[in-house]
């Protein structure tokens, strides 16, 4: 273990350019065309006798790689563990740090940024194709659109879990593009269906495709960046949801001009599909895997990389199962809250992102108008995430998190009660405007998991638990939309008013599950136990509980 040194992480909201001392000379890429892979480098100067550590995966990364072992994740050396326990013991020069933080910020945001934009867009494409005489040519009846909006989640939820364990197992930038590329696929494969039935299955399979999305996306961010960065690095990524959800409606409006052979609908899902599996590859070779395997990183950066997140009780991902870890997530209360925090939240978002489009029309819009009026929505999306990550960065040192997903959230709750009870237009539209703050709340959601969960294993079944309450709720919420009631769907959003109450329940309980421990723990810090000082690191995975020294974010 390292005793941390106290300095002010270069956490700005945005990647601001580095300012050099006047003294300092160094410069991060000299040599860097002669540097070799980070785990493939050469350690010819050692400073005094090797740094001891009790590090557990490092004889793993020095095993042969062949036949399809090239294919797993590929744990860190001991040597570069070491090399990240000197530098822990180090101030890191706040320049260094700076430099290094920018090329990360710009090697892996915009790409996320980017595949969240096709996230959205793929996702809400069944909701746009109802538009154009989607229901018509497929003959869909009663409760089809319905199920096929719930369809797509039970693909989900059946590859939840398996697909999140094998994420545990693969290099997470190239698991992410290969699911990305085979849900483009399937996406166009959907233009190819002649009844409810293709439908219906080929949704299935892109629904299990997408499994995998969210908790890759979390997991990039929490390897990437520190707990103090994350809920901004998030909000950046996620704030593709609100860009989705505007340029599906300039795609939805174009599409609804194509005078081709094709029924519009069908070109909505060729055309996205396709450009979502060419980005795919893209992405497959801009992001790197792992700090300790990046090509575009140096030696040294790779190590400033891990080293700069010293406060976080992080140690570098390594590829393993503990049996330990899966069974004390079971036991872990905060485990089935962030299931009911991903179920609260996803009942409404299954029924808005299906049936929004055809609620907006029920206030007497044109469909082109409807289509068009998606982009303030997405604005107005994007907007709310921004400010909310940005009250939250100013904020980090109250540790107020929770409170202030909770208060956001009342804002949800009041826009659906305007969607129900409201009389005119405009009130209405501004209700169903408001529900989009909803995205704000489960950004910093995401950054709970990201930052509150201690242990490779039990990391990777926390993130697969709030998915799983995400796909529960997309699977349950279409059908409080009841077919006897549309336009109006009044029942429906009652249920998405009541969901978003609960779910500022949810939050506030697991406010408590994080303040009490912490405040436990600075006690016996406080009483002389240096087993629970809250400064020091450990390169053994351990969970947030074995771990005396961790603390969490509230």
């Amino acid at each position: 273990m390292a005793t941390r040194h106290h300095h002010e992480d270069a956490a700005d909201f945005l990647p601001a350019d580095p300012m050099p001392p006047t003294n300092f000379d160094k410069d991060l890429e000299a040599g860097k065309g002669t540097t070799e892979h980070v785990e493939n480098a050469s350690i010819t100067e050692k400073q005094g006798a090797e740094r001891d550590i009790h590090y557990d995966g490092g004889d793993e990364a020095d095993k042969p790689r062949t036949g399809l072992r090239k294919l797993l994740r590929r744990n860190p050396s001991m040597d570069f563990m070491r090399e990240v326990a000197e530098a822990n013991e180090t101030e890191l020069d706040p320049y260094e740090v700076k430099r290094v933080e920018r090329k990360i910020y710009w090697l892996i945001v915009p790409a996320l940024f980017i595949d969240y934009i096709f996230y959205y867009v793929d996702k809400t494409t069944l909701s746009y194709a109802a538009l154009f005489d989607f229901k018509k040519d497929l003959h869909l009846k009663g409760n089809d659109y319905n199920n096929l909006s719930s369809i797509f989640y039970i693909g989900w939820l059946v590859w939840a879990i398996p697909g999140n364990l094998l994420l545990a197992k693969f290099p997470l930038a190239k698991y992410l593009s290969i699911n990305i590329f085979l849900w483009g696929v399937f996406l166009m494969v959907q233009a190819s269906s002649k009844d409810n039935g293709d439908m219906v299955a080929f949704r299935f399979v892109s629904g299990m495709f997408e499994a995998v999305a969210d908790p890759c996306f979390v997991a990039i961010t929490g390897m990437w960046f520190t707990r103090r960065q994350q809920p901004t690095v998030i909000g950046y990524w996620y704030a593709g949801n609100g860009v989705g959800i505007a340029l599906g409606g300039l795609i939805g409006y174009g599409i609804g001009h194509i005078g081709g052979s094709l029924a519009s609908w069908r070109y909505e899902f060729l055309i996205i599909g396709a450009v979502c599996s060419l980005w795919a590859i893209v992405m497959g070779i801009l992001i790197p895997d792992a700090p300790h395997t990046a090509k575009w990183l140096n030696r040294r950066e790779a190590v400033v990389t891990m080293s700069r997140k010293r406060h976080d009780h992080h140690t570098v991902e390594k590829r393993q199962l503990k049996w330990d870890q899966v069974i004390e997530t079971v036991k872990d209360i905060k485990i089935y809250l962030y299931f009911l925090l991903g179920f609260f939240a996803n009942v409404p978002n299954g029924a808005t992102s299906n049936f929004g489009t055809l609620v907006i029309k029920g206030f007497g819009f044109s469909t082109l108008n409807v289509t068009l009026l998606q982009i303030p929505y997405g604005t107005f999306i994007a907007l709310m995430i921004l400010m909310a990550i940005f009250v939250n960065h100013k904020t980090h040192h109250l540790n107020i998190r929770t409170l202030l997903m909770a208060g956001v959230t009342c804002l949800t709750v009041l826009g659906f009660a305007l969607m129900a009870f409201a009389k005119g237009i405009a009130p209405r539209l501004i209700g169903y405007y408001l529900t989009g703050s909803s995205n704000a709340v489960f950004v910093l959601a995401l950054s709970l998991v990201s930052g509150n969960v201690g242990g490779t294993t039990k990391k990777v079944l926390a993130s697969a638990a709030i998915f799983l309450g995400v796909a529960v709720g997309n699977i349950v919420g279409p059908y409080s939309f009841l077919a006897s009631e549309a336009p109006v769907y009044r029942t429906g959003i009652i249920v998405c008013m009541a969901s978003r109450a609960a779910e500022i329940l949810v939050i506030l309980g697991l406010r408590f599950c994080f303040i009490i421990p912490n405040r436990n723990r600075d006690k016996k810090f406080n009483e002389g136990d240096e087993s629970y000082n809250p400064d020091v690191q450990v390169f053994v995975d351990l969970t947030d509980k074995q771990n005396l020294h961790f603390r969490y974010v509230a």
